[in-house]
């Protein structure tokens, strides 16, 4: 088997500062944590950024500025810029930053969806902030946007225009078919790197039939042209992370999507994620990918062009 990616998702738009005080929120704990996981073993690392005063997912280039200087100078990890942002923002607001930082890869949602995290309310039992329990009352009616003409621009502006190649955010079966859809309209170039995405509540349910009837999927829609990395949130993280490890795929660890390290312990930081996740899948006879491997196997443009 090939060497294994480990993706680092940092800081997320999902979980609220409540529910941990070891999630990044100030620029400077995100660069640090970033670093730190890139010191454990993530070759990629997938950034969002956060208002410092309150905690809340932010588009703001100034709250994005506290952090991508930091870890360009401390690291040389791929930089993985979101372009979902959060539910909540619009395509311009998600993009703006992407747009004038042109990093070398960009996550990419794959399709519109449900995105349900109310059913976290009853496990929260001091709200720091007045913002967060609204906020998560109301994805009971949140639809994440994710046109086809979403995808499309996305595709030409960070794509086309800029050289960004992508993380592609599947969390159901029509993703992979909306995917072999761009494909099909040449606006995809292999090799596609899929990131499968469950647990989340309107997507699919971290379970391990599901990651194989989406790898048969991906095999028949796309052959040799893609490899697969799974991500699940909750506490499905490590075992659906251990099952792609074992079949060949590659692993995404992280606080945007879990806030623990075992049952009851909360992760003190991402790096011991990624050193958990590495511990395994080394244990399995698996070498870890560097930097200039994600580079190689993902065709990347490398750091010289972007903008920090």
């Amino acid at each position: 088997m090939s060497k294994i990616l480990i993706t680092c998702a940092i800081t997320g738009s999902i979980h609220v500062p409540s529910q941990s005080p070891y999630l990044p929120v100030t620029g400077t704990q995100i660069a640090e944590q970033a670093i730190g996981a890139a010191e454990a073993g993530a070759a990629i690392l997938h950034l969002h950024a956060r208002d410092p005063a309150t905690g809340r997912p932010s588009s703001d280039p100034d709250h994005w500025a506290g952090f991508l200087p930091s870890i360009a100078a401390g690291t040389d990890a791929v930089v993985n810029m979101t372009t979902g942002g959060s539910a909540v923002m619009t395509l311009d607001q998600r993009l703006a930053v992407p747009r004038a930082v042109a990093p070398e890869m960009c996550s990419l949602n794959m399709g519109t969806m449900n995105f349900a995290l109310y059913p976290m309310i009853p496990r929260i039992k001091t709200f720091l902030h007045a913002w967060e329990k609204p906020f998560l009352e109301g994805t009971d009616d949140l639809v994440f946007k994710n046109t086809p003409r979403d995808i499309a621009q996305v595709l030409d502006e960070m794509g086309t225009q800029r050289g960004a190649r992508f993380e592609f955010e599947c969390y159901d079966l029509s993703h992979l078919t909306m995917l072999r859809h761009f494909v099909d309209r040449g606006l995809v170039k292999p090799p596609y790197f899929i990131q499968f995405v469950f647990g989340v509540l309107g997507g699919m349910a971290a379970e391990p039939d599901t990651l194989t009837h989406m790898v048969r999927t991906a095999d028949r829609l796309f052959g040799d042209d893609y490899i697969f990395s799974v991500l699940a949130a909750g506490r499905m993280q490590i075992p659906m992370a251990t099952m792609s490890a074992a079949m060949g795929g590659h692993v995404r660890v992280g606080l945007e999507d879990n806030l623990y390290l075992g049952k009851g312990v909360l992760a003190p930081s991402n790096a011991a994620q990624v050193s958990r996740i590495r511990s395994i899948v080394e244990g399995m006879g698996r070498d870890v990918a560097t930097p200039a491997d994600a580079r190689a196997m993902l065709y990347l443009k490398g750091r010289a062009e972007e903008v920090v």
